[in-house]
């Protein structure tokens, strides 16, 4: 570092911004307008200026509980005190054991083994490794193809970019994505479905005949591996699935040995009012990807759940007893620190009922959308389900995504935090929001919409 950066006056912010450089963010802009969390309790941050901003994206899908819940902080504390870390390799610790039973037992069906990482992106890639191998376990290594879906999130890692379906995600990194990889259409109906609240959209056609027609004539089917899939399409902007849409495919993986991962770190733990997304649809997956809300946003860790049979195969290979099954895993996998915040974060969800709650709030955050939203100028659509709702505007001619952005700027310096993502501005707050919140976000949401008109 050079010296003359040591001794730059740190301004009125009280620290120095010139070394981070921030993720997913307009770098330039926000140096000329900081946005910077200092303090958080329960549904709202404190700034560096001391004003209360109402978390109202649970801080990227992450906060369930809320903010500062001292159950959480004092089970780290405690585990620091205790055991700080020790690798994963060849070793593990108390707290990872008793993390992956208790997620495995929420988990339905026979998903039962429990692979750590450290974030949802993570998740991803170490799914379709367990696909490959898997296959490759069974004598079937030819199956290597994976498919995503169009506006499908997966990480930012490479293996999540290629199977996801983001185009500004992939747009710069398009020669090192993976090769074999394709991807179905997007689920969304913007003509006759463009409103919908607490339900699922019934389509008039079948949205998977291009996946058996198209897709898996030309690829063959016994070639793919895995299929991906958000069970909600949270990152795009909250879009959701037609009525029977993930039950088909399921029935369209089995008919063809294909594994069906759901990448559940938005919809897991909570956000539907059920344990996970699979749950709400009643869809068993071959594998789940999580993070986010397992440990309160408070310390990464992600994880995949495998079924029964996954794990089977790779225990059965042919090798000795010495010789590593599956050659993945990371510094971090079953951290005791991180596993230690997911057990008391998974304690605190049951006790405060926090689950069924979101279940209940969901409703009342869709009636508020609809009802302040709904005819407003250049909203051309509002999703809701569960605990979480986007609108969605017309594009600015030329400037794609800049009217998203601008509200997210002024819904910010009023006192509510949202997610712009795209052309959609998303509502997503902790399980413990109160209808007062809703109604603060909603009005202060529909007020700087009418300002950008």
């Amino acid at each position: 570092m050079a010296s003359q950066e040591t001794q730059r006056p740190q301004g009125a912010l009280g620290f120095n911004m010139d070394h981070q450089w921030l993720p997913f963010t307009a770098n330039r802009h926000f140096k000329q307008e900081p946005r910077i969390f200092v303090a958080a309790e329960g549904m709202h941050f404190t700034t560096h200026d001391g004003r209360q901003v109402i978390d109202g994206i649970s801080s990227l899908w992450c906060v369930g509980a809320g903010h500062n819940r001292r159950p959480i902080a004092e089970a780290i504390k405690k585990q620091l005190d205790t055991l700080d870390y020790a690798t994963a390799f060849q070793i593990s610790n108390d707290q990872a054991f008793e993390a992956a039973h208790r997620i495995a037992e929420m988990c339905p069906g026979d998903l039962n083994k429990v692979l750590f990482c450290n974030s949802g992106s993570e998740a991803a890639d170490t799914a379709l490794k367990v696909a490959l191998a898997y296959h490759r376990a069974r004598g079937e290594g030819h199956r290597n193809v994976f498919i995503g879906r169009e506006k499908g999130y997966h990480g930012v890692n490479f293996g999540g970019m290629s199977v996801g379906g983001l185009p500004a995600n992939r747009k710069v990194y398009g020669a090192q994505l993976l090769p074999r990889v394709d991807h179905m259409r997007f689920i969304h109906d913007p003509v006759n479905h463009a409103y919908i609240h607490n339900k699922e959209p019934v389509w008039q056609e079948d949205p998977l005949l291009e996946l058996e027609n198209r897709i898996l004539a030309l690829h063959d089917p016994s070639n793919v591996a895995a299929i991906m899939v958000e069970p909600v399409a949270g990152s795009a902007g909250w879009y959701l699935p037609p009525q029977g849409y993930l039950k088909r495919l399921r029935e369209i993986c089995d008919k063809h040995g294909i594994l069906l991962i759901f990448d559940e770190v938005i919809t897991g733990f909570g956000r539907m009012g059920t344990n996970f997304g699979a749950d709400y649809y009643g869809v068993v997956p071959d594998m789940l990807n999580f993070a986010k809300c397992v440990t309160n946003g408070v310390i990464p860790l992600g994880g995949v759940v495998c079924r029964d049979f996954i794990y089977d195969a790779m225990m059965h290979a042919d090798a000795p007893n010495h010789a590593i099954e599956f050659f993945h895993g990371y510094t971090y996998s079953g951290h005791p620190v991180a596993c230690a915040a997911a057990i008391a974060t998974l304690k605190l969800l049951k006790e405060e009922n926090l689950f069924a709650r979101a279940g209940q709030m969901g409703p009342l955050l869709g009636d508020a959308l609809h009802s302040a939203l709904k005819g407003l100028p250049n909203v051309i659509g509002i999703r809701s389900l569960g605990l979480a709702g986007a609108v969605e505007l017309s594009p600015l001619a030329g400037a794609p995504g800049k009217r998203a952005y601008d509200i997210f700027l002024d819904c910010f310096h009023k006192g509510v935090l949202v997610r712009a993502a795209g052309e959609n501005l998303v509502l997503c707050p902790p399980y413990i929001v109160e209808k007062e919140h809703i109604e603060t976000m909603v009005n202060t949401l529909a007020d700087s919409i009418r300002k950008y008109a």
